[in-house]
């Protein structure tokens, strides 16, 4: 069984050795996306590649970014919008040509806004937020050289998320 793993693993880091560099320093992506949970959650990020070549081949690379996302849902008699401004430190490794693979850190502030629906006189309106962070992993397909697909697990304004990117 080890020497099937050690195998495995061996063709693995052949192939990315040999892959196309999908995340170097200087690259600059923009992503939109939609995600998986209450209503339908929308969002935007933007990142920057500030350090590459390192790690095993020197496939690895450090990038830094922002992050916007925003749902709207409604529950027994309320209206709650969510809107999340983050930034985002994320590690990206690359496997298999044209296959960006990355977990990270995201530092955000999650604002949520509540009315209740009623008679028009007193809505009520309750607005509410709390600075968090959560950890996050995903892969980006790119198509083209300058568009991708993405999938995202973790936690944003969804846990499961997908979408487009562009390169600039």
């Amino acid at each position: 069984m080890k020497k099937i793993i050690f195998a495995g693993l061996f063709l693995l880091s052949m192939v990315a050795a040999n892959g196309q560099e999908v995340f170097s320093k200087g690259t600059q992506l923009i992503s939109a996306g939609m995600g998986v949970g209450y209503g339908i959650p929308i969002e935007i990020s933007y990142e920057r590649s500030i350090v590459d070549g390192f790690i095993m081949h020197k496939n690895g690379a450090i990038g830094v970014g922002a992050y916007g996302g925003w749902y709207h849902r409604n529950s027994y008699g309320q209206r709650y919008n969510h809107y999340l401004l983050g930034v985002r430190g994320m590690f990206h490794y690359q496997f298999i040509e044209n296959l960006d693979t990355y977990g990270g850190l995201m530092l955000y502030y999650d604002i949520e806004r509540s009315t209740r629906k009623g008679d028009g006189k007193n809505p009520g309106l309750s607005i509410g937020s709390i600075f968090d962070y959560s950890l996050f992993a995903g892969a980006r397909y790119y198509i083209k050289p300058k568009l991708g697909i993405y999938g995202e697990v973790g936690y944003g304004i969804s846990y499961l998320s997908a979408g487009v990117t562009f390169k600039l």
